[in-house]
Parts: structure tokens; C-alpha cells; sequence
């Protein structure tokens, strides 16, 4: 199938779970919560490419607590 210049392509869950390397349930939470756009088509979900490519650019990680004193004992 070759790509046509302005076609939009679209991705299922399974193929969206495999390249962000997560579990469905964790891409259908995405889609529900509205953090990942992605269009119904009968009981099934598809995710533009654009839609996944844009989500994993912007994408923020969580920075935890330092890890500094912890695990010491205090006298």
C-alpha cells in the first residue's frame, strides 16, 4: 500500500499499544480521557498517525521526589 501525499493514515489500538509499547487498556484510557484523539468507527477506535506522532512529541513526564535521604534511619 503506498502512502498518497494529504491521506490521512490511521492506526488501531493494537498497532498503537505496540508502538508506544503499552497495553491496550492503556491507549483506550488515552482515547476516552481525550488526551489521545482518535476517531470511532463502530465499536472500534483509529488514531490518525499525525494524532500519535504529535501526542508522543508534546508528551510531559512526571519528575518524582529526589530519592535523597530517603531509606536512612534516623538516630
Amino acid at each position: 500500500m503506498s502512502e498518497q501525499p494529504g491521506r490521512v493514515r490511521f492506526l488501531t489500538v493494537l498497532e498503537v499499544a505496540d508502538i508506544m509499547r503499552v497495553s491496550k487498556m492503556t491507549v483506550y484510557r488515552l482515547l476516552h480521557s481525550g488526551e489521545l484523539p482518535g476517531v470511532r468507527v463502530g465499536r472500534s477506535f483509529r488514531v490518525p498517525q499525525d494524532a500519535l506522532d504529535h501526542y508522543l512529541r508534546t508528551a510531559t513526564t512526571v519528575e518524582h521526589e529526589s530519592d535523597e535521604g530517603r531509606g536512612r534511619l534516623s538516630s
